[in-house]
């Protein structure tokens, strides 16, 4: 029988601190390997603080991390070889043509003759082919971020570091990047994802952590998360007025909208509680028009454990 594979990512009770100001208190993680894991949090609250650590930029000052089964600290040249970070900002040398910065970033991981073949292999399969022998001032910001993508690839990590990867990329743009990144995954590489984009946490990450004054609030599957906010509730149009009665006689938590024929009906969200729903309509012979499901989205929950709504916490300072 094969034993499960190791996670890609531990944290265990790490602490950081700058002079007076507490920025990581006492946080745990577990990150399964060739999955994306994001990191959400106000602005300050210490992802990008998270992400230097666990890619050896600084120690921390308590705590254990072991990245691809190496200790952060006693193993930082063992962590270095196993990953990839992408900051919020471009590493890229503006004056360099794309093909020069991805031949530099190759001879940095010391590839040799083979160096040559993994950055041809890499310019094309993020698009970036007929663009590389043009200085990368030229590009886009959607190219400056494929480009910069594409050199933390070159050194095949096992494990990649996203810092808002996305941030000020048009919509399209961020598109892009996400098929990038799915295919990253489907690879067997791990992500770590920070994001000031909660669409985009729910579109890539398989779970999500929310980081606030420096601890863990809430951890879970985007599906999970949501579960756990109060405010989700079924839409009814019915098809007459005697139906929309017949629904406020049958469930007393019904909101109703006489002049609309619609009721609200609370639900956990569940696939139970809806056929629950279901069943007690049809026994009462109860017409329904059109049925629509409305659950909490990433924002809800986000301003239920920060107690912060998104515009304000995630904020561009």
């Amino acid at each position: 029988m094969t034993s499960a594979r190791p996670p890609a990512i531990v944290v265990s009770g790490v602490r950081k601190s700058f002079g007076e100001q507490v920025v990581l208190d006492g946080v745990d993680l577990t990150v399964a390997e060739g999955t994306v894991f994001a990191l959400l949090g106000p602005n300050g609250a210490g992802k990008t603080t998270m992400i230097r650590i666990l890619s050896t930029l600084i120690a921390p000052d308590a705590g254990r991390l072991r990245v691809a089964g190496h200790d952060v600290v006693d193993d930082p040249d063992e962590v270095r070889a196993t990953i990839g970070v992408t900051g919020q900002f471009s590493a890229l040398d503006e004056l360099l043509t794309g093909m020069e910065n991805m031949r530099l970033m190759a001879d940095l991981n010391h590839l040799g003759s083979a160096g040559r073949a993994r950055v041809d292999e890499l310019l094309d399969r993020f698009g970036l082919a007929d663009a590389a022998h043009k200085p990368v001032s030229t590009y886009s910001g959607g190219m400056h971020r494929r480009l910069d993508l594409a050199m933390t690839l070159v050194g095949s990590p096992r494990v990649i570091f996203l810092d808002e990867p996305t941030t000020g990329l048009d919509p399209g743009s961020r598109r892009t990047m996400w098929e990038s990144i799915r295919v990253l995954v489907a690879d067997g590489i791990t992500i770590f994802l920070t994001t000031q984009y909660l669409d985009e946490a729910d579109e890539l990450a398989d779970r999500i952590a929310v980081l606030d004054h420096g601890r863990i609030v809430a951890e879970g599957t985007s599906d999970e998360l949501k579960r756990r906010i109060p405010g989700g509730h079924v839409r009814l149009r019915l098809a007459t007025p005697s139906a929309l009665r017949a629904v406020a006689d049958l469930l007393d938590s019904a909101s109703c909208d006489e002049e609309e024929l619609q009721v609200e009906v609370a639900t956990d969200g569940t696939v139970a509680s809806l056929r629950q729903l279901l069943g007690l309509l049809d026994d009462a012979g109860v017409e329904v028009e059109h049925l629509s499901i409305h659950n909490p989205n990433l924002d809800d929950v986000f301003f239920a454990v920060t107690g912060r709504p998104t515009e304000e916490a995630l904020a561009l300072p």
